[in-house]
């Protein structure tokens, strides 16, 4: 007896354009995930599959393969909040429109970070290791931080020259690191996720990491991006 009356106060408090506003991110939360999952297979099944530890080389040549898709989920957000294109077809152009740029910027953050990671592995036994070890380190996260602002950047503006979003990308990275740290952290919080629980990384919280990812470096690109130009012409 009570429950329509709940209910009814319940709509009575919230605007049908914020049930409108709610649905539609869980809409494109799901959505996203899963062609995440599709357009990532290869690297989610050797991490599901296999102890990265000894897979890592499989890893390594999967990891580019997965660039791509997370440029396009970056694509579905913009289309999103632009009220655009819907999750399904903005993720496939953005695929389309970015694939190549993208698997470059995966194919060189990815040989970045393995070079230093076996850097690490060789200096660590050595005498330099408290300084080398911390210093490659850090440009591991600062190869992951480019890496992921150049994806914002492609996503947004396709058409720009890849030596261009990466020279914007760095500097930008680095100039607004307080974003950067940020974004790492959110990644961090979803690599945790996936460790511990598969199933719920991937189904639920692997978009809002990306978005939240995007959200900062697309912020971190508004010198470049002319974001409020952007805003203005489309209202």
């Amino acid at each position: 007896m009570n429950k329509p009356r709940a209910l009814s106060r319940l709509n009575g408090l919230v605007s049908h354009e914020t049930w409108a506003s709610l649905i539609g991110m869980i809409y494109l939360a799901l959505i996203v995930n899963l062609l995440l999952v599709v357009a990532c297979l290869p690297m989610v099944v050797l991490l599901i599959t296999t102890d990265p530890a000894y897979s890592w080389p499989l890893l390594a040549l999967a990891a580019p393969l997965a660039a791509p898709g997370i440029a396009a989920a970056f694509r579905a957000f913009r289309e999103h909040g632009a009220g655009g294109l819907g999750p399904i077809r903005a993720f496939l152009a953005g695929l389309r429109d970015t694939w190549r740029h993208a698997l470059v910027i995966g194919a060189a953050v990815t040989a970045a970070i393995v070079v230093l990671l076996v850097d690490v592995r060789m200096l660590s036994n050595t005498a330099a290791a408290v300084i080398t070890v911390p210093l490659l380190a850090v440009l591991a996260l600062v190869a992951i931080a480019v890496g992921l602002v150049a994806l914002v950047a492609v996503s947004e503006v396709p058409g720009a020259r890849l030596r261009d979003v990466v020279r914007a990308s760095l500097y930008l990275s680095l100039r607004r690191w307080y974003l950067t740290a940020v974004s790492l952290a959110a990644l961090a919080a979803q690599i945790a996720v996936f460790a511990t629980a598969p199933a719920l990384g991937l189904g639920l919280t692997a978009s809002a990491a990306l978005f939240f990812a995007w959200t900062n470096s697309r912020y971190t690109l508004r010198p470049v991006l002319d974001l409020d130009e952007m805003a203005a012409a489309q209202a």
